[in-house]
């Protein structure tokens, strides 16, 4: 009995030992962590920069994921075109002028910030307002410095001979040297008409212009303007030069003066030394008068692309790009003049030449609103004075081409 017994009991856990393996548990598995990938563009200078903040991005997130950035160079200020023209393809995170914002958030490039209360507490409310289409935030704020002033070398010219352009081509002339600014670009020909009772700007459409720079009325017509740029042009102290020609003259001497940006105050540091000077821009004469030079102002801003595939790092990663931490290193690597409060703040940033020059220039700017078909007409015409209107062609009838090209539907 105690056989049979002990037979069964051994068949029934023959038996049983199938049932036991299909029930044991899996073995153990680690998920495989996510691999991001982010394309960045941004200007070609800000290439180093940027890989600084990239690496500190990876170091903060080691642990949540593995990331592969790339960063690829595009202007800011055609960064639009290149974005509208491939959003699935394009970057995930973006730097970009603040006059394309209201196209890129109509196009569906950019959605609202999910968090607008953190930008609006964390920036300059000017740098806010730049970022925001009809008081909602599209982007982060990461300069408030995209205006022009005056860079001159103090060894050629005096604090005083810097109120007037006629002294300082004067000045450049009698030296054999150069005072520039680049005709070839509208965004600096502005300054000859921005306070002249002449105006431009963007109609409620958001696409269209208005312009007057062709009136025969007022105080300064559109002819005077012309006329004042080739008396301008004709001095041998002066030559129209692009922001890379005025680099490259700074650096070989040739160049004494120029009207550009906080982006060169490193260069032009580096080139002239304790001889480097900053100041608004100055007067020049129209129609007999002294007329002191306008400039466009606003901010660069970063973008995530509506169309990221990895939309929430994407934001993070232009959370660390604008961050306080992040502007106080790009004023220290580049001399741009911070969009966050805390860093505009600090005693390093308020005491630069360039950045005291770009706000005693403030006073005399304008936040940059103006169509895509402003740039080009006002181009030509000023490149045409920049030569000395060599055909001889009428003036007026240039203002009235050039108005009805940037007016046009």
């Amino acid at each position: 009995m105690k056989k049979y017994v002990f037979l069964l009991l051994c068949l029934g856990a023959l038996l049983l030992l199938p049932a036991c393996k299909d029930q044991a548990p899996p073995e153990s598995t680690v998920p495989e962590r996510e691999t991001v990938e982010l394309t960045v563009w941004g200007a070609e200078e800000d290439e180093a920069l940027l890989q600084e903040v990239f690496a500190s991005f990876q170091s903060r997130y080691a642990g949540e994921a593995d990331f592969r950035i790339t960063f690829q160079p595009e202007s800011e200020s055609h960064c639009k075109d290149a974005l509208l023209g491939d959003l699935e393809g394009g970057a995930d995170v973006f730097a970009f002028a603040d006059d394309q914002v209201a196209a890129l958030a109509a196009a569906g490039g950019l959605d609202p910030i999910e968090d607008p209360g953190s930008i609006r507490a964390a920036n300059l409310s000017a740098a806010v307002e730049a970022a925001s289409v009809d008081g909602v935030p599209y982007a982060y704020p990461l300069t408030a410095d995209n205006g022009y002033f005056l860079y001159y070398n103090k060894a050629y010219f005096s604090e005083e001979d810097v109120r007037t352009l006629d002294r300082m081509l004067e000045a450049a002339a009698e030296s054999r040297r150069l005072v520039v600014m680049d005709w070839s670009s509208a965004w600096y020909v502005y300054a000859f008409f921005g306070n002249t009772g002449l105006e431009v700007g963007l109609n409620e459409d958001g696409l269209t212009n208005h312009c007057t720079w062709n009136s025969t009325e007022g105080p300064i017509a559109g002819v005077d303007v012309a006329r004042a740029m080739l008396n301008v042009a004709a001095s041998p102290g002066f030559a129209s030069r692009t922001d890379e020609e005025f680099l490259a003259g700074v650096r070989d001497g040739s160049v004494i003066a120029g009207i550009s940006g906080v982006w060169n105050a490193v260069a032009v540091q580096e080139a002239w030394g304790e001889n480097a000077g900053a100041a608004k821009l100055p007067t020049y004469t129209c129609k007999g008068r002294q007329v002191q030079m306008a400039s466009f102002s606003g901010c660069k801003l970063i973008g995530v692309n509506a169309y990221s595939r990895h939309p929430e790092w994407a934001a993070r990663l232009a959370e660390w790009i604008t961050s306080e931490d992040n502007q106080r290193l790009r004023f220290e690597l580049r001399g741009q003049g911070p969009a966050n409060a805390g860093a505009a703040e600090s005693p390093e940033v308020q005491a630069a030449p360039a950045i005291a020059a770009l706000l005693a220039q403030s006073e005399f700017s304008q936040l940059q609103r103006v169509g895509g078909k402003f740039w080009d007409p006002v181009a030509e015409f000023a490149g045409n004075m920049a030569r000395g209107n060599p055909s001889g062609a009428d003036l007026q009838a240039q203002l009235d081409h050039l108005v009805e090209s940037v007016t046009a539907r």
